[in-house]
């Protein structure tokens, strides 16, 4: 019931998932697994969510548009278990329906609901076989197949399906192998550590002593092809959350964080404090700040329509549409056009978006190039190691998965190391520009 209402409150009442989890009153009481499964299924329901209403649409001689809301999220709910979570059949079936009988507004749709779920379970060809780029809406997959091609939105398409890692990237100094061993989680070639999800993520070792924080293995690069920040004045521009910003400063870097938003700056403040972290936090709009003084470095990890990181955040796929895409590049242009002008001559630039978007990555790189203002300083693989498969021929990165493997290998057996094997993560565009002039 709780994991239904919360993909009710996201796919009909047009919540994020996270404000979902706060608004719900049936997921709030829970505790423990209990919440950790609920949430666990209604995230498993929005990675899917197209694929999902596809097979059910083949199964209803209904549209979907005609059933109670509260039933079709019982009905999600149920499908993510059948088909992404291993769920037994049967308990699948008896327990979803047992939440219609017990969830007022689904209660009239039980016999719905067990008549289509054993349906589901009898036969999955349905869902095995819809194409991977079938979770998305119609327009957003025809859009990323266009874009990036069929391989790619494939690749993008089975990652999203998968429960997402989570990352910790380690303080200046701090030994990967050490903390793998230490976490039971794998080191990556990136020094970024994986640990397994569904872990309390404040109770593990080194959490309150500010040892480590949590972010996206692919996220690090934006930082990393800086190079050697120490002592260097660096701005971290859209700096929120705060990743990057606590690399930099891990780093040695006289940073400044700026954010226009006060709410997310002050989880910025939250981790900086947590971490030791010293550095100047400004709340600003980016387009019209300026340093006191020319930077050395600039990080401008730009606003974006965030498609490459639809896997922790499923729900954005329906909350978007083509029109606001639209209107991200003019406001990437304007904030380059504000790190050149906080940049002193020769002055290095890393840009970032968190999407594949040609239009909001190497677009917007190649017309700030062709404007006489910028060059390209290529970024090469073992800069990055881990994404090797992600550097362009043009020397920016994109870390699209590679087709074969998804996911990244297991070492060798009771080793917490994965060498060298390639990375997979969200997807960023990355690149690097040198101010001219």
């Amino acid at each position: 019931m709780a994991a239904a209402d919360l993909v009710l409150l996201t796919a009909h009442g047009g919540a994020d998932l996270d404000s979902a989890l706060e608004a719900s009153d049936h997921y709030s009481p829970l505790e423990g697994p209990d919440r950790a499964f609920a949430r666990a299924m209604a995230s498993a329901a929005l990675r899917a969510l197209g694929r999902i209403d596809l097979v059910l649409s083949g199964f209803l001689d209904r549209p979907l548009e005609r059933i109670d809301p509260p039933v079709l999220a019982l009905l999600r709910i149920g499908c993510a278990q059948l088909f992404l979570m291993g769920i037994q059949d049967y308990a699948c079936v008896s327990a979803t329906v047992e939440a219609a009988r017990r969830w007022g507004p689904a209660r009239r749709g039980g016999a719905l609901v067990n008549a289509i779920l054993r349906r589901a379970a009898s036969d999955p060809r349905p869902f095995l076989e819809a194409p991977a780029t079938s979770i998305w809406p119609d327009w957003l997959a025809a859009y990323l197949r266009s874009s990036i091609g069929e391989s790619a939105a494939h690749s993008i398409a089975e990652l999203q399906l998968q429960e997402p890692p989570i990352d910790l990237s380690l303080h200046h100094g701090e030994r990967p192998a050490d903390w793998a061993d230490r976490l039971g989680a794998r080191a990556l070639p990136n020094g970024s550590i994986r640990v397994e999800t569904g872990r309390a993520i404040s109770e593990l070792p080194g959490y309150a002593e500010g040892r480590w924080w949590v972010q996206d293995a692919g996220a690090t690069l934006a930082a990393r092809i800086l190079g050697d920040v120490r002592d260097k004045h660096v701005t971290d521009l859209c700096a929120a959350p705060g990743g990057k910003a606590m690399q930099l400063a891990s780093a040695g870097a006289r940073l400044t964080a700026v954010d226009i938003s006060r709410q997310r700056l002050d989880l910025v403040r939250r981790n900086a404090a947590r971490m030791a972290l010293p550095m100047t936090i400004v709340e600003a709009d980016a387009r019209r700040w300026r340093p006191e003084r020319p930077q050395d470095a600039v990080l401008l990890d730009a606003p974006c329509s965030a498609l490459g990181v639809l896997r922790r955040h499923p729900e954005g796929a329906w909350r978007r549409d083509p029109a606001e895409l639209a209107r991200f590049p003019k406001v990437q242009a304007s904030l380059l056009e504000s790190a050149w002008q906080m940049l002193g001559p020769g002055g290095t630039l890393s840009y970032c978006v968190c999407t594949p978007s040609p239009e909001e990555g190497v677009d917007v790189i190649e017309a700030a190039i062709r404007s006489g203002r910028w060059s390209r300083r290529p970024i090469s693989a073992d800069e990055t190691p881990g994404f090797d498969h992600a550097v362009t021929s043009a020397g920016d990165l994109l870390t699209i998965p590679a087709p074969d493997p998804l996911v990244v290998p297991e070492a060798s057996e009771g080793s917490r190391d994965i060498g060298s094997a390639s990375v997979t993560s969200d997807i960023f565009f990355v690149a690097r520009l040198v101010r001219r002039g």
